[in-house]
């Protein structure tokens, strides 16, 4: 599952990623998850809508059944606009905050959606690690695939905050991605994919200036090179940041 400029979804962007076709950092407005009923969807805040989305594209790719895979949610915060809005609530006199401001500001409330949308009863894991939150939620939804031997969903998302949290948190746009990880090979499989923990690597690069920028300046983005990989497809080794100055290194064989 794929969401962010220019990148409407994983058909377009697997075109991109492959250079196919030129890339355009064209924003473009995020759908409304349609796994909720009409009042949940107006409710729901950017990060959760963007969760839904990509998570919602990479299991119907994968040709099963949500509301029996256990998932991973990973994101480098919350959502910002929710938290912004608290805060100047409580700023001002009467400190009154919406309850479904609160609802939506809490970390885990992307996973929350989707278990009820979804009806599943599978555990859901939210997870932060800051910049590193998409090496982290990838190497637990690695643990968790091969703990339960079953398939298991990472999403991983960000969006930018609005001033003046901007200011001293900057995020260029949004960006979601999710994929489906298995134990074992399934017919929908793309790919193999190996992880090891590495030290003195450099992170991999894009060889696109506009999508190394969207790298760089979104957590979730880290994803990128190995989707690119993905998209190709070819035998690549990427190496991804993770905390403490460690690396992921990603050996993917198509």
């Amino acid at each position: 599952g794929l969401f962010g400029p220019g990148l409407r979804d994983w058909t377009t962007g697997r075109a991109v990623l492959a250079g196919k076709t030129a890339y355009s950092a064209e924003e473009t407005p995020l759908p409304a998850p349609t796994i909720l009923n009409a009042n949940e969807r107006r409710r729901a805040v950017p990060t959760v809508r963007l969760a839904l989305v990509v998570a919602s594209e990479a299991v119907r790719a994968a040709g099963l059944d949500p509301a029996q895979v256990p998932a991973v949610f990973a994101s480098s915060g919350g959502d910002g606009e929710t938290m912004n809005v608290i805060l100047e609530a409580l700023s001002v006199q009467p400190r009154e905050v919406s309850p479904t401001r609160f609802t939506n500001s809490v970390h885990n409330a992307p996973s929350g959606y989707w278990t009820i949308g979804t009806g599943c009863r599978e555990p859901a894991t939210s997870l932060c690690a800051y910049d590193f939150s998409f090496a982290v939620g990838l190497l637990e939804a690695a643990a968790q695939c091969l703990s339960f031997g079953k398939p298991v969903l990472l999403a991983c998302y960000d969006v930018p905050y609005p001033q003046p949290l901007q200011g001293v948190r900057p995020i260029s746009t949004a960006f979601g991605m999710a994929l489906v990880l298995t134990p074992v090979r399934t017919p929908p499989t793309v790919a193999a994919l190996d992880l090891e923990l590495a030290s003195g690597s450099e992170p991999t690069v894009l060889d696109n200036p506009f999508l190394e920028t969207l790298r760089q300046t979104n957590p979730a983005a880290r994803s990128l090179p190995i989707l690119q990989a993905l998209a190709r497809p070819r035998s690549a080794p990427i190496v991804v940041e993770s905390p403490s100055g460690g690396r992921v290194l990603c050996e993917i064989t198509p």
